[in-house]
């Protein structure tokens, strides 16, 4: 309808002596316009076509990184140079370095790449990705050092600063984590890497995680006797294996208690499977300590008692301790 209406104008123009300069020009500049589009159409097709032949390329190079990382990761035995749960990112950032080259040499192609406001587009854009982007440049930084240091892998049970849970997904730029307690947590991976990271899965034998659970009883109760209750609540609790045994160690003397700390290992069956053994290995705590009739009790003293607290000898395999 433009078009129309400024070749209606110019022929209207030209039919009057005094606007017959004005139609000519306006007819003149519609022509020249057409004529220079045309130019610059058939002058940059063979720009287009290299950067068209260039993207071709580029997205065959990056089917074959796609097939050459999924082939990785789907067989069984994994190369040495790579851990299984880097596959992914690394496909990802390979596929990433293959378009951005891909981009770089296509830059000069592009119809109006030398023109001034080309130019000055790019070096806006590029501002823009400095000063705004400094945030999400570090969460990725965070994400590839999490990836590449294999502090942990999807479906490993961790504990990051306060909150635990099992890893669902670690991403670029944060980490999902699913407590016992039917949470989903979002944590950047720049909190996740400040934060101290205690992974309860890497260091057991097989499938599961470590499970672990602290009691304070005071001097009066053999330790013996305590180190074995607890063994016992451990065996009775379902999820908790018997190979690695469990295991008890006494952490600290303070004042008034010795602090004993139960170490063994649970085999998962989901998510949420942690906390409902551990709950479990509480109550079964409990139950043990009623059965032997031991207090579960931190004493707190404001004298001096009448008599020590101590434990004779022949107390000291009380049951269920054992010689």
């Amino acid at each position: 309808m433009l078009l129309l209406a400024i070749e209606w104008t110019g022929y209207v123009l030209t039919r009057f002596p005094f606007s017959r300069p004005w139609g000519e020009m306006l007819n003149g500049f519609l022509f020249d316009l057409a004529g220079r589009l045309l130019h610059a159409t058939f002058t940059a097709v063979p720009g287009l076509l290299t950067a068209l032949v260039i993207f071709l390329l580029a997205r065959f190079v990056t089917r074959l990184v796609h097939s050459f990382f999924e082939r990785m990761r789907t067989t069984p035995s994994q190369p040495t140079w790579l851990d299984a749960g880097a596959v992914v990112a690394t496909r990802r950032i390979a596929k990433l370095l293959v378009w951005l080259f891909a981009l770089a040499m296509a830059y000069p192609y592009l119809p109006g790449a030398q023109t001034e406001a080309f130019r000055g587009l790019s070096v806006l854009v590029g501002l823009m990705v400095s000063l705004g982007a400094s945030s999400l440049v570090g969460q990725a930084a965070s994400g590839l050092i999490l990836t590449y240091g294999r502090v942990y892998r999807k479906g490993e049970y961790v504990r990051v600063g306060e909150h635990e849970g099992t890893v669902m997904d670690l991403g670029v730029f944060a980490t999902r984590l699913r407590t016992g307690l039917g949470e989903e947590l979002t944590l950047s991976n720049a909190a996740v890497l400040a934060a101290t990271t205690r992974n309860y899965s890497r260091a057991v034998q097989g499938e599961g995680f470590v499970l672990d659970t602290t009691v304070t009883i005071g001097y009066d109760t053999p330790w013996r006797q305590v180190h074995a209750m607890l063994c016992e609540a451990a065996r009775r609790t379902e999820g908790v294996v018997a190979d690695p045994a469990p295991q008890v160690f006494q952490t600290a003397l303070s004042d008034w208690y010795p602090q004993y700390r139960l170490v063994c290992q649970a085999v998962p069956a989901e998510p949420r499977s942690r906390a409902l053994v551990l709950s479990a290995l509480h109550a079964h705590i409990q139950d043990v300590f009623n059965e032997h009739g031991v207090q579960i009790m931190s004493p707190h003293y404001f004298e001096d008692p009448a008599a020590p607290k101590v434990v004779p000898p022949a107390k000291w395999f009380t049951p269920p301790a054992r010689p």
